[in-house]
Parts: C-alpha cells; structure tokens; sequence
C-alpha cells in the first residue's frame, strides 16, 4: 500500500479537475504534458472548448497522444459541446502566440526538472506574454521529504532542484509582483498526524489569478510578438451538433427509431396485438396523448395542427379496399403502390423530447430532413412514410447499412478507448 490515499499525483490531477469544475475554463493548457494523463481526464469536461498539451519530448507525446481522440460514443451520441485538442512539442522557455491568453495554464511538477536560470525564463513565457488568466504550479515541498521511506537526495534523479515552502513562497511573490499576479499557496499529500503546520504539503502548490482579469490581457495583447516556436504534433476536433451534417445524421437517426417505434404501435393497435412497443408512449410520461398531437401542438406552431390532424386521420381512419393504409396527398404511382404506415412529423416532433430538441420545431424538422435519402417524406413533406409489414424493408435495411458504412461511424465504434496502465506512486512524487 502506497504512502498515500489517493496515490500523490491522482491528487495532484483531482486538484485541477476540482479547479476546472468550478471555475469552467474554456481554454486550458498543460505544459509538460508528457503521457497526457491529465488531459485524458480534463477531455470529459465539456466546458473546456479548447485543451492544449506541450511537451518537450516529442517521442512520447506521439506515443499516447491517440488516447485523446474522440471515442465511439462521441460519434454516435455527439452533444452540443465543442472541443479541440492540440499537442505542441516545445520548451516551456520559448515563446509562441498559439498560446497567449488561455483561461488556465497548468505545470504539474515541472519546474524541478529546469535549471534555476530556466525558472526565470519560465516565467517571464507564462506570466509575462502568455498572461493566463489563472495558473497552477505544483512543485515538490523539500521540507516533507524526511517523511518519504528510503528517499536519499532528491526524488527524482532529473530534478535540478526541490525547494522549500520558504523558497517556494519567495519564487511566487516575486512572480506576482513583476507580472501583476496573486497567489494563494496550498499543496496536496497531508503530513503524518501532529506534522501538518511543521513541514506542509508532500506536493506544494500556487494557484496565481493574474490582477486585472481579461482587461489586463486586451492591454498588453497589442505589444506581443507573434512568434511561432513550437511543432504542432496532433489536433482532433470533436464531432459536435454545432456541425450541420452531424446534427441532420443524429436528428435522422433519431426519427427514423421513433418513427419505427409509433408504427409498431400503432399496428399493435389496428390489429389488437400488444408488443414490447405499446406503452412506449406511456413510458416516456406521454400516454395516449402523442397520437392526438395536433391538440397539444397548437400552442407551439398552430401552422402545423390543421396537417397534423389531416394525417392522424389519414394514419388512424383510411383503409382501402386494396390494402394501402394511405396515400400522399398526389396520385401515388400505380406501379409502385405499396403498403405504407404515415407518421406526421407533428406526432414525432411532440412525442419524441430529442427529436423536438435537434430541430427546435416542426418546420424546421422538415426542411432537415427533405434532403436526407435515409428518410421517405410524404410528397408535401409532412409525414414520414414506412413500410408496413417488416419483409418489405430489406432493401431499405441495406441502403442504410451502406451508408452507415461509409459515414465513418462504423469505424470510429471499432476503436475503443486505450486503457491506462496502471502507475506506481513512487514514480509520481
């Protein structure tokens, strides 16, 4: 069992997650990104538009950086969250205008591998032009180190250097001062009972908000240099329903399930049978009311009741002689006659909460879907038309498949995320 509870940098981690959750910044970076670890975690919270990671050591960004694209779920089931995601290989101790002007910049355990005269150039980069708005540096609080079982010299055989809380107190003030920030000092990995106030946090931590908010930023924005020094290894945006292709595949999706659904129901109920599908009205807090639709749908778009009640009568009411359950509103052509089952958009539009979500209502709903071949739309585009009977979808059921296919998504769902090997604290102090 390791020394500490979380282990010591899953606190350090969580310290920054915790920040994030309640500050929601939109744009974050993590400098000395390494294994990405972090920003695989940060990459779940969807208040951040923008995550960056630069690294020095290229090599092993390029080694993890495929655990941050977007899994299978986030191509079938995207959100209205936007998120971009690029790795930068680069010293901490050069200059580059991608990166002014973040929400938040964070440097877990860093500034123990530069060298003393580094650390000057380190901040004069990250308080002096890239001027976030908040920063996070952690850094290892030499003071505990008595309590670290069989620890001889520093932690880490790359460290350059572990300061105090003393020497850690006097960097930051120094810091804020010559950049116009302030701190407040708080650390991770408690110290054994009766020791806290004596030797403080294993890992110690700064938390500087830079005076003067964004105000401050816009002043100095103009007197930057736009210099270029890092390599961008890897960018990825996320599939989001703020992309119009995306949201009409999702919305047609979606209608053609709960149209599906309501047919079947519908059938259960001309023929008197009940399957897995007649209460799916009832079990999404509808009940019968989702088939008379054109009395509750006049409150929101009253354009719509008089088609809407005109096709539920259809739906409901017309059986000819031959068979077909209705007809579109012109001459059907003789040739192509076929048993067909009418679901108003008005029906799916206020029984199904995605759908009314996607397109805000239900002219918007049929101009999103009067171009889409994996929907069949009624010849004045106010319903959606299926097949009756289920033999008659095979060739419909094939189409779809190949466009699935070549939609991309069938891929994205045969890659699934890469799990994180497991990390021995020591390794992390």
């Amino acid at each position: 069992m390791g020394l500490f509870t979380p282990a010591l940098h899953r606190q350090r981690h969580q310290f920054v997650i915790d920040f994030v959750k309640r500050k929601k910044p939109k744009k974050v970076l993590d400098l000395g990104c390494c294994e990405c670890v972090l920003l695989k975690q940060l990459k779940f919270h969807r208040e951040i538009e923008l995550l960056v990671g630069l690294d020095i050591d290229g090599v092993q960004v390029k080694k993890k950086m495929h655990g941050l694209a977007p899994i299978s779920t986030d191509y079938l089931q995207p959100s209205y969250d936007q998120l971009r995601i690029e790795l930068y290989q680069g010293s901490v101790t050069e200059k580059d205008a991608r990166l002014r002007g973040f929400d938040l910049v964070t440097s877990i355990e860093l500034i123990e591998h530069l060298t003393l005269a580094d650390v000057e150039l380190f901040s004069e980069v990250v308080f002096g032009y890239l001027t976030p708005e908040a920063v996070i540096v952690s850094t290892p609080n030499s003071d505990f180190n008595p309590f670290l079982p069989g620890l001889v010299g520093f932690r880490h055989s790359d460290h350059k250097f572990e300061w105090t809380r003393a020497e850690f107190k006097s960097w930051a003030m120094k810091v804020c001062l010559q950049y116009g920030y302030e701190v407040e000092l708080t650390g991770v990995g408690q110290a054994p009972p009766g020791q806290q106030e004596r030797v403080g946090f294993c890992s110690q931590i700064g938390v500087f908000h830079r005076l003067g908010g964004k105000e401050r930023y816009n002043m100095f924005d103009e007197d930057a240099e736009d210099v270029f020094s890092y390599t961008l290894l890897y960018s990825i945006i996320y599939p989001s329903l703020h992309d119009n292709n995306i949201l009409r595949r999702v919305l047609m999706c979606e209608v053609v399930y709960w149209a599906e659904k309501l047919k079947r129901r519908w059938i259960a109920e001309e023929t008197g049978e009940r399957d897995d599908t007649y209460d799916l009205c009832q079990a999404k807090g509808e009940g019968g009311e989702c088939f008379r639709a054109s009395e509750r749908h006049v409150d929101t778009e009253e354009t719509q009741t008089a088609a809407c009640g005109a096709e539920m009568k259809t739906l409901v009411d017309q059986e000819k002689g031959d068979g077909e359950l209705f007809w579109t509103h012109s001459q059907p052509d003789s040739e192509k006659w076929r048993r067909r089952v009418s679901v108003p958009l008005a029906v799916l539009w206020c029984c199904c909460p995605k759908v009314s979500v996607l397109s805000g209502s239900v002219s918007n709903l049929r101009l999103l879907l009067m171009d889409e071949p994996g929907v069949k739309l009624s010849q004045d585009g106010s319903a959606v038309l299926l097949n009756h009977q289920e033999q008659d979808l095979d060739d419909d059921e094939e189409e779809h498949r190949a466009d699935f296919e070549d939609s991309g998504y069938a891929e994205a769902r045969q890659c699934p995320p890469s799990a994180e090997p497991a990390e021995d604290w020591e390794a992390n102090v």
